[in-house]
């Protein structure tokens, strides 16, 4: 049996739990059942506010993301290249990554107002310092004779290092970071979301918890656990593969 099919006959026999336990246990209005779900899907979609709520979340994913990605990568590289760097402000980010980052929201919403440049913030801040102990991590795990074949072979310890080099040798590492990144990315955006104006999934959560509505709270859960599946899926497990077939840590052959 293929995997496809195993996880198709698993979820076919999931639903049919979570139906017969709803009409079993009673749940009432506590815990919607499979068609109550269904029902808050085609209403959500054909009224799009889930379809409004959804590319809203998005676009402010993305952008935090994209910028935390990028800041991260350049603070792992300078944690791991400078001992100074490493020891003031890299000893910092280690005290700030245990601060859950919508702790941070009040402070946003003083410094920005209640609008979406605060919760692109506080996703900012939840994956940026995942990001940077990954770089870091990665690069200072690099062989010393990588950089000193390079160093040979005229690359220097620039630029041209930091790209053609240190950032191939410490993908592996990387990756990993790109993937804890987006699911903390994710955490925050929800929650600064509940709190902050704007059309969201987050504020539409809040909108399912005020009505009781738990039908509409589930689609947003699941809305949220398949993006976050099927981007890990085709887009971070794909890159990560031809990354690593490019730069010959993996064989092409299956």
């Amino acid at each position: 049996m293929s995997t496809a099919l195993r996880r198709g006959l698993f979820l076919v026999l999931l639903l049919i739990a979570w139906e017969a336990g709803f009409r079993i246990f009673d749940w009432g209005w506590k815990f919607p059942s499979v068609t109550q779900t269904f029902q808050a899907f085609y209403d959500g979609f054909v009224h799009g506010q889930l379809l409004e709520a959804t590319f809203q979340s998005l676009k402010r994913l993305l952008l935090a993301f994209a910028v935390s990605i990028l800041v991260g990568t350049v603070l792992g590289f300078l944690f791991a290249r400078y001992r100074l760097i490493d020891d003031t402000i890299g000893f910092l980010v280690v005290a700030l990554q245990t601060i859950p980052s919508i702790a941070w929201l009040p402070f946003a919403i003083i410094w920005f107002g209640m609008n979406d440049f605060s919760v692109i913030f506080i996703t900012m801040l939840g994956a940026t310092w995942t990001m940077a102990m990954a770089s870091r991590t990665g690069i200072k795990n690099i062989p010393s004779i990588y950089i000193k074949a390079a160093q040979t072979m005229g690359t220097g310890d620039g630029m041209r290092m930091f790209y053609q080099i240190m950032v191939p040798a410490a993908f592996p590492h990387m990756i990993t970071g790109v993937r804890v990144a987006w699911a903390f990315a994710w955490r925050a955006l929800v929650a600064g979301e509940l709190i902050a104006k704007g059309v969201g999934l987050g504020q539409l959560l809040q909108d399912g918890r005020n009505l009781a509505d738990t039908a509409l709270m589930l689609c947003i859960v699941i809305i949220i656990a398949v993006l976050g599946t099927v981007s890990d899926h085709f887009c971070f497990k794909r890159l990560e593969d031809k990354l690593l077939l490019r730069y010959g840590l993996i064989s092409g052959k299956k």
